[in-house]
């Protein structure tokens, strides 16, 4: 679990830069599309964290739950990333 953090971690510290870098171009009156190239880029890897934390979060939470008896917590919590995903 811990590279897993780490892993997030440094998705995150390079999404951060993206941000600043999209702030810069901003600043800098760049071309449009350029800084809409590069917001699509950050959703991009928003997406794909948020993809890791799911992965993880069904893989060993759920899953803890579901060996634990919790099953009812269980399916509320799939359901809840469903309804999350399809937004």
């Amino acid at each position: 679990m811990h590279t897993e953090k780490q892993k997030l971690k440094r998705r995150l510290k390079l999404i951060e830069g993206q941000i600043r870098g999209l702030q810069k171009m901003v600043d800098e009156d760049r071309y449009c599309i350029d800084i809409i190239t590069q917001t699509s880029a950050v959703k991009q890897g928003l997406s794909n964290i948020e993809d890791l934390l799911l992965e993880g979060h069904l893989g060993h939470c759920v899953v803890n739950q579901i060996k634990s008896g919790k099953t009812e917590k269980a399916t509320e919590e799939i359901l809840k990333v469903y309804r999350l995903k399809r937004k």
